[in-house]
């Protein structure tokens, strides 16, 4: 059994909207879904839990995904070269 929406209107800049939209998108939402999910996740603290429980995560594992990342970036940087441009 769903319940009865209701309608409202907002007034946002054009670059907000766009942005909203995307992020939207991005998550297989419509706008409106998008919208309502934001609102219930500010209003029942989900949106609190997890940014608590995301900074618990790097304070408690930070070091390790930072080494962990630059293990990755030098595993992956170009081979250098030599003075004539050339790979060494």
């Amino acid at each position: 059994m769903s319940s009865a929406k209701k309608q409202t209107q907002l007034r946002l800049e054009p670059d907000v909207l766009a942005a909203g939209k995307d992020a939207a998108a991005a998550r297989g939402l419509d706008f409106n879904q998008y919208v309502q999910r934001l609102i219930t996740e500010d209003t029942t603290g989900a949106r609190a839990a997890g940014m608590a429980a995301a900074q618990h995560l790097l304070d408690v594992h930070g070091a390790f995904l930072e080494d962990l990342e630059a293990r990755l970036d030098a595993q992956h940087a170009p081979a250098p070269r030599d003075g004539r441009g050339a790979a060494a």
